[in-house]
């Protein structure tokens, strides 16, 4: 079976101003010698992954007053918090919430998240071929840019 999760087509304006500016954001912050700014997993933000037939989980602790800066998804998805409460913005605007909650996140989703108080953030993805490499399933999943994204869209369509 192929590597690739399909597009549910959603037809949406992205901001891509807010895109933009995140990415600047986001390049200037991972190029910073700092113990406070994480790539993937760490201390500070763990990361745990878990498999059920057809889906991947991917759960991650944030600390109080932690900031993350997500991937770009190619598709949509749905993201749970289990505990606490975080600000998250995307470029559909500025939400705030408080555990338990669910949210839909539609595919071109980057979002920015703050941890109000010590956090637990759930994503739940597609995975029909059952994959359990991190590295394939983020390559699946999520974009390195907004270029990118743009350029899936166009194969995919």
């Amino acid at each position: 079976m192929e590597n690739k999760i399909k597009s549910n087509q959603e037809h949406r304006l992205i901001n891509t101003e807010f895109i933009n500016k995140v990415e600047q954001l986001e390049s200037t912050m991972l190029a910073m010698d700092t113990p406070l700014i994480a790539k993937g997993n760490s201390d500070m933000f763990p990361l745990k992954h878990s498999f059920s037939e057809g889906i991947y989980i991917r759960e991650m602790f944030m600390e109080k007053n932690g900031f993350v800066i997500g991937k770009l998804y190619k598709i949509s998805h749905t993201w749970f918090l289990l505990k606490g409460e975080i600000t998250v913005a995307t470029d559909e605007g500025i939400n705030h919430y408080i555990a338990p909650c669910y949210v839909h996140a539609p595919e071109g989703t980057k979002r920015v998240i703050h941890a109000v108080e010590n956090s637990i953030f759930v994503n739940v993805y597609p995975n029909p071929d059952n994959i359990t490499d991190i590295e394939t399933l983020e390559n699946m999943l999520t974009c390195k840019s907004y270029e990118e994204y743009k350029e899936y869209k166009l194969l995919n369509e």
